[in-house]
């Protein structure tokens, strides 16, 4: 169900750090955590950041699958504040992980690039599977 979109993310996730990683010259710092153990962190605050949005979007009335992107967006900006203790926790992670203010940089960016796709394509499947 959700594992496809996590998937998805975690690819995001993997070029949107590629950026972070030090180069082959200067090393990893000690103590400073690999990706690998960095999304093993952050894949399931994703997931449950993620999870809730698509609860709130399939409970939604409005919701069909006929609906246009900006329409989609409507329905992921109005699931937000529902969802805010799973996305405090995610931005909170992303920022124990890469510093502050990165984890709000990575909702707004890679995060929110993916919802739409990844909301329809899973929307879909729990309705066809209900």
């Amino acid at each position: 169900m959700i594992l496809e979109s996590v998937f998805g993310l975690s690819l995001v996730l993997n070029v949107s750090l590629e950026s972070q990683i030090p180069t082959a010259g200067r090393g990893i710092a000690w103590g400073q955590p690999s990706v690998i153990e960095r999304q093993a962190e952050l894949l399931p605050a994703i997931a449950r950041a993620t999870d809730c949005i698509l609860r709130r979007i399939a409970d939604d009335p409005r919701y069909s699958a006929a609906l246009r992107p900006g329409e989609i967006n409507d329905l992921i900006a109005n699931s937000l504040r529902g969802c805010a203790r799973p996305l405090r926790a995610l931005i909170d992670t992303y920022d124990r992980m890469y510093g502050p203010g990165s984890g709000e940089a990575f909702l707004l960016g890679p995060f929110l690039d993916v919802l739409p796709s990844a909301v329809v394509h899973q929307v879909k499947a729990r309705r066809s599977s209900q």
